[in-house]
């Protein structure tokens, strides 16, 4: 089990304002891992998923177009099984189900301090 992050979302605008974006499309299971020191290509990675593609597709929409800045890089988007959006600090991953399942980025990252999030968090 990693460890659970203290409030490292303290400051970080772009960071929540992704968060919301996703869980207003209803992403699945949506953790933030503070990779600070354990990475250096980015600082924290957003993991979430959809049951269907067209619930990928809105997620990613949502976060690409919601957001004041443009992304650095935007990988996956034509086939809507595994999204990768890239704002440099941040590394977002909207994945389908069964790729989630199978890549589990979070276990890679087990070291990571992280924070779970939902459509009923406060």
């Amino acid at each position: 089990m990693p460890p659970l992050a203290k409030d490292f979302l303290k400051g970080q605008s772009l960071l929540k304002e992704i968060i919301d974006l996703a869980l207003d499309k209803k992403a699945i299971d949506l953790n933030v891992l503070d990779v600070r020191g354990l990475s250096s290509i980015t600082d924290f990675m957003v993991i979430c998923h959809g049951r269907s593609e067209p619930q990928v597709k809105a997620i990613t929409d949502s976060i690409r177009k919601g957001t004041p800045q443009k992304p650095r890089h935007l990988e996956g988007h034509e086939n809507q099984n595994w999204v990768l959006i890239d704002y440099f600090d941040i590394i977002i991953h909207v994945f389908n189900e069964e790729q989630r399942e199978y890549y589990s980025l979070e276990r890679l990252w087990a070291d990571a301090p992280i924070k779970q999030f939902s459509d009923e968090s406060p």
